[in-house]
């Protein structure tokens, strides 16, 4: 059998290191590993918040700051074509995420971005009054909504919020003529669990709503198709799977089929037609460039610019059958310590229903994830009691995952992640 997914979904027998050692001298991508900087000692399960440093992105940084900044100044504007950055780096993106060219740009942050296409969309409905998400969507999703209905008025905005099922059944129930917009994130950021992007747009489509996809846990860490699902706007962020760095700007994509009537409020010189014109009146600008608003962060742009090379020759597909290969291994391995039965599985095992993360539900998760982090597993916490552990098949490896599982079942075991200092919280968890 040469396929590790259908290995690791089939197998039964207890699996030995030395048959995951077999499996990386199998690996199509082993060699993307050399691309990045990876501490020694250290499992990095963390890529789902912030990936680990390719190793181009560095090199980048330093021409940036070495030469075109500090040398070349303000021309580097033409010169190293830093006003092009959101167009290019957007030109990038668009490949992983399966949309024509013309279709997304680099800006901002994912929140700001979110900001822009809400009020886009609800613009594009006058007579609907409603955006409909599920209660348990990535929070500053929700809060946006609340902001702008904050702006406009209950009258005008109102969220609607339905109870996250596993069959999606509540929310096809909910999706009426009185919705403007559906509001989704596609892998959800505690269970990791993945939803169907073409069923549930066409869903919305059928009732005349505009759908509004959150790819932030899903661009870079599994194929996705934007156009063919007939997406309407998508937002997603630069740091986490596709490696841009802490901050990473974002990216929004907007269907060419809505540039024309996409009125965003954030209407900043950049977003101008001709922003070097100076004029006194906005006329925004065609096509998805009507997105950006102020002054590109070129340092963190040319960052993400140079990470995204990485990603020029994989295959997504490859890029997926490993992901879920390796989170299969990761939860038969779990399976097989006795000392891990306390942990309950929240992240469906199909694999059509799984993002690039498992996440496991123990009473002191937050002891245990910190615990781990002291003994070079990086996995994080989600309150009040996740375990998130996030799979990137770039630079993990079968025996990364051997060796994540055997020191969680150590400090299980040995009662390691018991002692107080393990439970004390940090700023960011």
């Amino acid at each position: 059998m040469t396929n590790p997914l259908e290995f690791f979904e089939t197998n039964t027998s207890p699996l030995s290191r030395q048959l995951l050692q077999h499996w990386d001298s199998q690996d199509l991508l082993a060699a993307k590993r050399d691309a990045f900087v990876l501490p020694e000692n250290t499992v990095y399960l963390d890529g789902n918040s912030l990936g680990a440093m390719p190793r181009m992105a560095a090199e980048r940084a330093q021409q940036v700051l070495a030469q075109q900044w500090s040398q070349d100044l303000i021309k580097s504007w033409n010169q190293h074509s830093w006003i092009d950055l959101p167009g290019n780096v957007g030109e990038k993106i668009a490949r992983l995420v399966g949309a024509a060219s013309g279709q997304v740009i680099c800006c901002d942050s994912t929140s700001v971005n979110l900001f822009k296409v809400l009020s886009s969309a609800m613009l594009m409905q006058p007579d609907r009054k409603v955006v409909l998400s599920q209660a348990g969507n990535f929070p500053t999703d929700l809060y946006m909504v609340e902001g702008l209905a904050s702006l406009l008025g209950e009258q005008n905005c109102r969220l609607k919020l339905v109870e996250d099922s596993e069959n999606d059944q509540l929310l096809r129930q909910a999706l009426t003529e009185e919705v403007a917009v559906l509001m989704l994130t596609q892998v959800d950021f505690r269970s990791g669990r993945l939803l169907d992007m073409q069923r549930l747009t066409e869903l919305a489509h059928g009732k005349g709503i505009l759908v509004i996809w959150d790819l932030a846990h899903s661009a870079g860490a599994l194929p996705i198709e934007l156009d063919a699902c007939q997406v309407d706007f998508a937002i997603g962020c630069g740091y986490k799977y596709l490696n841009g760095g802490p901050g990473a700007p974002a990216f929004i994509y907007a269907a060419t089929r809505h540039h024309n009537a996409v009125r965003q409020p954030l209407s900043g010189w950049m977003g101008h037609s001709s922003p070097f014109s100076f004029d006194k009146q906005y006329q925004k600008a065609p096509g998805i460039s009507q997105f950006l608003t102020g002054t590109p962060a070129i340092i963190s742009m040319s960052v993400l610019d140079a990470a995204l090379d990485v990603f020029a020759d994989v295959d997504m597909a490859q890029l997926r059958l490993k992901s879920l290969a390796l989170s299969n291994c990761f939860q038969q391995l779990v399976q097989q310590h006795n000392s891990l039965k306390q942990l309950t599985l929240l992240t469906p095992i199909r694999r059509a229903e799984r993002g690039s993360q498992l996440a496991y539900q123990h009473p002191a998760a937050y002891a245990l994830c910190q615990a781990l982090i002291q003994h070079g597993v990086i996995a994080d916490f989600r309150a009040p009691d996740i375990l998130r552990l996030g799979f990137t098949p770039l630079y993990l490896r079968y025996v990364d995952i051997w060796q994540a599982v055997t020191t969680l079942a150590e400090l299980v075991q040995s009662g390691e992640y018991s002692k107080p200092a393990y439970a004390v919280k940090n700023k960011v968890t």
